[in-house]
Order: C-alpha cells, then structure tokens, then sequence
C-alpha cells in the first residue's frame, strides 16, 4: 500500500505572465496565469517564488477522498479473454494503493451498471479487510452485455455524493464505443457529473471511440490516455490511483473579475494538458465568474486568459482582469480567496514595446494549435482528405519541434514520415498501426512548459 504523508497542508500562488503593453487601438490583453500548489506532503511540486500565497488550513481542507472505480464489463472485454483479467489485476492494483480511510466502491459496466463492492448503496473504508474483500468480490466481474457509459457515471455519482468526503474521484475503463445509449443520454451525465466530481478515463485496446474518452476526462475535469495492450493496465492504474491519493484540495475555482467593458473572450488550462475551460463560467457576483479546476494536490498548471477591453488612449492604462483562486468555506458557504494576481493594460506609442509578445503567452499559443492541428489532421485522414492531412500533421510538426515537445514529436513520427521538421515538410505513411493514430489523437493535448 502507498504511503502518503499528511503532516502539511498545501499552499496556493498565483503569477501572472504578459506583455502589458497595447498599441492605439489595441483591445486584446493576453495572459499566462501560473497556479501553483504546494507543500500538501505529496510529490511533484513546483517551488513557490516570489508569488502571493495563502496556505488553506482549516476551512478549505478536504476531509478525506472517496474513489469510485468502473471497470467495463461488456461483452468485448472477453476478446481476447485476457483483457478481463487484465481489467481485474488493474482494479486490485488500484485498491491496493488506497490510503486507509479512503472511501471506495468498484462498478461493473455494460448496458446497466451495477455495484460490484462493497454493494450496498454506499462507499467501504479502505483498511486491510476490505482491501480484501473488494478483491474477492472482483472474481465476479465477467464480460457479458452492452455498453452504457452514462449509466456508470450516475451511480458513480449517486454513491460519491452519498458520502461524507471532500476529494470525489472516478476512474473509469472502456474497451468499446457507447453503443447501448443515444449520445446525449451520455452528454446529459456528463452535465449532471460535473463539478460533483472529478473523472480519469482509460481505453483498453484499439476498437474504443478517442473523442468519447477524452471527452469524458475533459467534461469532469481528469485524464485521458490508452493502454494499447492490456497488460499496462495495472501499472497505469496504481499511478492514476497514486495521483488521486495526492490530492488534498477540491472545488478550487479560477475566479475573474473584469472592469465594466470588458469582455473575457477564452479561458484554457494550457499546461500540463489543454483544456478550453470558457464555456463552464458561472457567475460570481457583479462582473465575475468562476471558472472549475477540479481538484489539487502539489502541482503546478497553467492557464491562457484573454481579455478584449475597451480603447483608452495613449499613456493611459487599466486593471483588464483580477484573478483570484477561490474556495468554497464548507462552514458559511462564502468564498476564500487563495491567492490573487493582477492582468493589466497600458496603451503606449512605444512599437517595440507594443508589438513584442510575451515568451509564455506566445509558447502557449503554440501549443494550443499543435493539439488543434492534429485532431484536424487525423480526422482529414480518416475522411480521405490526404492533402489536408499532410498539411495540418506537417503544421504539428513544425509546432512541435519548434516548442520542444519530444513527446508528440515522437508520436507524429509513427504517422507521418519527417522530411524537414523545421519547415513542417512530411509524407503521410501508407500504412499507421490504429494503436499509433489512437495514441497520438488521445495524447494530442499535452503540453510542455515553456523553455527556461
């Protein structure tokens, strides 16, 4: 069993990344917002610098975790008839890495889902018995029936919600497509899961839908990947249930403020993963919204906001943005302001100051087109539209090697033949392994931090 140091509690900065600086004219403030969580005794943490902090002792700490694990159990899951037991070996693995006192339960999934353990309306403890007892009760996980993600979500949230934790967590495997309910029965869980808990999706195999994974991950705000072969599956699952057992804060909210005016055009989690965060603003008090990220433990991630503000003119300047990390007090309701940074505009006639473009804004940038391109890529290729596909995964090419992302760069390479990375020059290969393309169409949207 994982051991998990609880002695600290974390801390939270905010640091703000810009060009300031606007021609006449110019509206479009852009901003990279650093957040930073630190010293909550798990691992991976970014050290503070000179940044705003606020520790969240007492009132925003989570009182411990509940966890809820879906194992696929449709009919597939026996082609070939290892993949069950690999799914079995996973969920146990999982279970293993438990913290004591985590609250847990496992789901069987086909058409309908059903509670595997402890199966009783409710989420066990995990301690040496039970830890037991749910891997006995895998034995009677089984492939057989159809599939019907939304149903699994639902009773994952019914029995989080039941329970008296602060951290909710799924983690959930797929081998197929969401043949067993109409898209929006799956769209309208997804709508009734969110921000109740947090979601890391996994497809086994090759014969699963990308779009419907990621989209799981990214609606409830987790991970998405593929384990290819069936046999990764237990040391990806103890890491995803290693990296829930590091979380220490939820329902951390990116709170902006604009001036009357102005107007926030997007909101997207750039790093470590991009995810456009614009559409899920609710609405804070006069002028601010709240904008999701999900749970915390010691990590860093960063965030693209962009602003359009109203034309003000030369030498004049104006607060285009504060934004603040709240957390819900669970005693009054009320929001806790973490931490805090400041998005500013200064209209200048300086055109070197004016026109330069600040080096995370700009990274950023990048980053968020190579995951855009690649998804337009693939899907040209898919459609038999070849010279729109070599066009767009040589544009990630290009993007890649630029913002030295080593990762993708590999990825791309399994799909397109490199001639000059530099210039994006590629030949699509004849012939890509589906578990190559799925690989790179899941992974798309991970991101590498801007260069120091």
């Amino acid at each position: 069993m994982a051991n998990f140091s609880k002695s600290n509690v974390p801390q939270f900065s905010v640091e703000v990344y810009q060009n300031e600086f606007l021609p006449q004219g110019g509206r479009e403030v852009n901003a990279i917002v650093t957040v930073a969580s630190t010293g909550g005794g798990t691992t991976g943490g970014v050290p503070l610098s000179g940044a705003a902090s606020a520790d969240v002792s007492g009132s925003g700490r989570a009182a411990g975790a509940g966890v809820v694990i879906m194992v696929d159990c449709s009919g597939s899951m026996d082609y070939p008839p290892t993949k069950m037991r690999n799914a079995r070996d996973a969920t146990a693995a999982a279970i293993d890495t438990l913290r004591d006192g985590t609250a847990f339960a496992v789901v069987g999934g086909t058409h309908v889902a059903k509670e595997v353990y402890p199966g009783n309306g409710r989420l066990a403890v995990a301690d040496a018995r039970t830890r037991v007892q749910a891997k006995e009760a895998l034995r009677s996980l089984a492939a057989g029936g159809g599939t019907a993600i939304g149903t699994w979500l639902r009773l994952a949230d019914r029995l989080l919600g039941a329970a008296d934790v602060g951290i909710r967590h799924g983690i959930l495997l797929t081998d197929g497509r969401n043949e067993h309910e109409a898209p929006e029965d799956l769209r309208a869980a997804l709508e009734s899961c969110a921000g109740r808990f947090t979601c890391d999706a996994r497809g086994v195999g090759t014969d699963w839908e990308v779009k419907e994974v990621t989209g799981i991950a990214s609606a409830l705000l987790g991970t998405a990947d593929i384990v290819a072969d069936p046999a990764g599956l237990s040391a990806d699952f103890r890491r995803m249930m290693e990296n829930a057992m590091g979380k220490e804060v939820a329902d951390v909210a990116l709170r902006l403020w604009t001036p009357v005016g102005a107007e926030i055009m997007f909101v997207k989690q750039v790093a470590p993963t991009v995810v456009d965060l614009t559409g899920r603003r609710t609405g804070a008090g006069p002028r601010a919204g709240d904008y999701p990220t999900g749970s915390w433990g010691d990590e860093s991630r960063d965030y693209h906001v962009c602003i359009r503000v109203p034309e003000a003119g030369i030498g004049q300047e104006m607060l285009a943005s504060r934004v603040s990390l709240v957390l819900p007090d669970p005693a009054s309701g009320a929001p806790r302001t973490l931490s805090q940074g400041l998005v500013r505009a200064v209209w200048t006639d300086d055109m070197a100051a004016s026109t330069s473009i600040n080096p995370q804004v700009a990274h950023y940038t990048g980053q968020a087109e190579l995951a855009q391109v690649i998804q337009q890529g693939l899907d040209a290729r898919k459609s038999g539209d070849f010279d729109s596909a070599t066009a767009k995964l040589g544009r990630a090419v290009q993007l890649a090697s630029a913002s030295g992302n080593e990762d993708t760069a590999k990825l791309l390479s399994k799909v397109v033949d490199v001639v000059d990375a530099a210039t994006g020059t590629v030949r699509l290969k004849a012939k890509v392994a589906e578990a190559d393309s799925m690989t790179l169409e899941t992974r798309s949207t991970k991101t590498v931090r801007v260069k120091k």
